[in-house]
């Protein structure tokens, strides 16, 4: 389902001067004609790889937003901030990307002091340039329950990234290292993908960090390096290190 909703959207900018101006769609409405997409799951999922890879099928630049650069602690700063974005994306017909979009989306508060009722201001004036928007803009958060319902309302699609399962693990373990990475006989992809329930953003910084560990030791990338790159990675995300998990490969980590 998210493989043809990624497909949707590209028709829907693909069709857009069709459907608008051929068809009469465009005298319709005065705003709201833009295309408006939240891409919700955990890090690590492919937000960021699956808006990467739809500006490329549509030929598109994709203008990934800064938040530190737009959000100021100076009254209207971030506005003229914001501004000045959708202008240059509206003249460059870019897709705007919002990488960690709660940040900046987060919901509105009651206004208990100044400090409230100008981020409520912010947030009521980012609605307002996303609904004048006539491009593509692509919101990207971990954290959905965070996001102020007024934006949920004005998405013309959601995608929801899932934790990838067992035979989608396999797949990416399969597709990750290079063809000139030298990898040694004893890797069993089968018994990493069904172990560790992990997303494809791990299984990159896995196996990255087992081609470092083989390239200090002068060898080829083996299962032991990577056991001791889950490991770190583990211990990176606050997990256990489990003998659940690691099984007989747990004396590595141990050691």
């Amino acid at each position: 389902d998210p493989m043809e909703q990624l497909g949707e959207i590209c028709s829907y900018v693909k069709h857009y001067h069709t459907v608008y101006d051929n068809w009469g769609f465009g005298r319709k409405l005065s705003l709201g004609k833009g295309l408006n997409v939240l891409f919700a799951g955990p890090s690590g999922t492919g937000k960021t790889m699956a808006a990467e890879i739809m500006a490329n099928e549509l030929g598109l630049d994709l203008y990934k937003i800064d938040l530190s650069a737009i959000v100021s602690k100076y009254i209207g700063e971030t506005e003229k901030n914001l501004d000045r974005i959708f202008r240059e994306g509206q003249t460059s017909n870019a897709i705007l990307f919002f990488d960690e979009a709660d940040t900046l989306f987060g919901k509105r508060s009651e206004v208990r002091d100044s400090h409230d009722r100008y981020a409520n201001i912010e947030i009521a004036y980012l609605l307002q340039k996303m609904e004048e928007y006539e491009g593509v803009v692509i919101l990207a958060t971990n954290l959905r329950r965070n996001m102020d319902e007024a934006f949920a309302r004005r998405m013309h699609f959601t995608v929801e990234f899932p934790i990838p399962e067992e035979a989608d693990r396999y797949r990416i373990w399969q597709g990750i290292f290079p063809r000139e990475a030298p990898l040694a006989e004893d890797i069993d992809l089968s018994f990493l993908a069904r172990q560790f329930k992990i997303t494809g953003g791990n299984i990159k910084n896995i196996a990255l960090s087992a081609a470092f560990l083989a390239a200090e030791d002068g060898g080829c990338i083996a299962m032991e390096k990577l056991i001791l790159a889950t490991k770190r990675e583990y211990q990176k995300m606050g997990k256990l290190c489990t003998e659940g998990d690691f099984a007989c490969y747990f004396e590595i980590v141990k050691a």
